[in-house]
């Protein structure tokens, strides 16, 4: 599968933004879909996953009651609602795919992600 996000930008803390994720290939409901990002010099962190049919939803701490992850698998599209950003949320933030387990929780760690889609930049300025 291929992925590639787009939506991210400049923005002033406290504003919002709106990330997209298209997908193609294989049948993407057959995916678990995550946003992870990596900022400058630390490593890439867990944002947020989805399940397969978008019945389960995982979020980090940091962004809880903040973003919102959802998917539409008849259109291949996965997206995250920022909203009440903070200058912290800057980064490089990546979509990707996974199917390997069936267990929901394991798709947090970033390794049982199969494909990366290429990153999109937000920059939140204080």
């Amino acid at each position: 599968v291929q992925l590639q996000a787009c939506g991210g930008g400049l923005v002033q803390a406290g504003g919002s933004l709106r990330l997209s994720c298209a997908a193609s290939g294989r049948a993407f409901n057959s995916y678990v879909m995550g946003w992870f990002r990596q900022a400058p010099g630390k490593e890439r962190e867990f944002v947020a996953d989805i399940s397969w049919s978008g019945g389960s939803t995982d979020y980090t701490d940091s962004v809880k009651g903040r973003f919102t992850i959802s998917r539409d698998n008849a259109k291949n599209t996965l997206w995250l609602q920022m909203n009440s950003l903070k200058p912290e949320d800057t980064a490089i933030y990546h979509c990707a795919a996974g199917s390997r387990y069936s267990i929901f929780s394991t798709y947090s760690q970033g390794d049982a992600m199969d494909y990366w889609g290429k990153g999109t930049q937000v920059t939140v300025s204080s």
